[in-house]
């Protein structure tokens, strides 16, 4: 009976993308923090755990959904074949039952407990990610680009539901997201490109083999990303620590980016997967590390 139950644990949670939904929190959570901070009340309170927990749900939902969406895909490559919905260990019905529940009623509870805007946005953002974005996989590169506005959307979410408005710090924040996903996503492109191949997915990587485009774009982003992220200094929004990390963080970046040019090597070499590998770690760390810093440091 346990071992059942805890398998049915590590099914929802995979359902789910547990993952990537703490990521969105916590992201979230940086919206809210200098959101509260310019409203001059306190950033830990009720309504953080409040808004988080919103987030938290149709972040939830919406990967359930699209779990639903792409079980077909999911079913043809290995990284994704023993999920629950391909490997048969839950049915669809239940999972759309999971999926709409959590969504509908997530966006519903921050619309009550935050403001009707944050619950609209948190609606809007879900339904541009499963209507958009999803089926564009299947068909163009571009899918990448779509992506990215309801992947930047989590600290817009936060600094909404303790403001009420979008304003130009959540347009700073918004635009480090955004930035930001693109080494993110291009190197998990490069680096499962047989699978996404497989799955007939139309990321960059696989529509054009030789990794020439997709290694451009790559150093493009993440040498755009160092003044994008100096933004907040300007605003007042963080000191001159967060300042001097940004810079490091972000030169250090670019420089693991590089990695992917010298040698440069097409997407199908084997030997091209160490450095996306080497690149993907380097953006999940640089993402939470950039925003931490950004709310220790704020406004010092």
């Amino acid at each position: 009976m346990v071992q059942k139950f805890s398998s049915l644990l590590r099914d929802y949670a995979e359902l789910t993308k547990a993952r990537i939904t703490t990521l969105i929190v916590l992201t979230a959570w940086c919206g809210y923090f200098f959101g509260a901070r310019r409203m001059g009340v306190p950033s830990l309170s009720l309504g953080l755990l409040e808004a988080l927990f919103g987030i938290a749900l149709v972040s939830s939902g919406t990967a359930a959904l699209n779990e639903v969406l792409e079980t077909s895909v999911d079913a043809k490559m290995r990284r994704t074949a023993r999920r629950p919905l391909p490997s048969g260990r839950m049915s669809k019905a239940h999972a759309v039952t999971i999926g709409l529940g959590l969504t509908l009623g997530g966006s519903a509870y921050l619309a009550i407990y935050a403001n009707l805007l944050t619950g609209l946005l948190v609606f809007l953002t879900a339904l541009v990610y499963l209507a958009a974005y999803t089926p564009l996989k299947k068909i163009s590169p571009i899918c990448t680009f779509v992506g990215a506005f309801p992947g930047a959307m989590p600290v817009v979410l936060g600094w909404t539901a303790v403001r009420n408005r979008v304003e130009i710090e959540t347009v700073i924040l918004f635009a480090i997201m955004f930035v930001w996903q693109f080494p993110h996503f291009l190197s998990i492109a490069w680096l499962y490109r047989e699978d996404y191949a497989q799955g007939d997915i139309r990321m960059l990587p696989v529509v054009e083999s030789d990794g020439k485009s997709t290694i451009w774009r790559i150093l493009a982003y993440s040498a755009i990303l160092i003044p994008v992220s100096l933004m907040p200094v300007a605003l007042g929004m963080a000191g001159r620590w967060y300042l001097i990390g940004a810079v490091l963080m972000g030169a250090a970046l670019f420089r693991v980016s590089m990695g992917m040019y010298y040698p440069q090597l097409p997407a199908t070499a084997s030997a091209s997967k160490a450095p996306a590998r080497r690149l993907l770690r380097a953006t999940i760390f640089y993402l939470p590390a950039l925003f931490a810093l950004m709310m220790v440091n704020s406004g010092k």
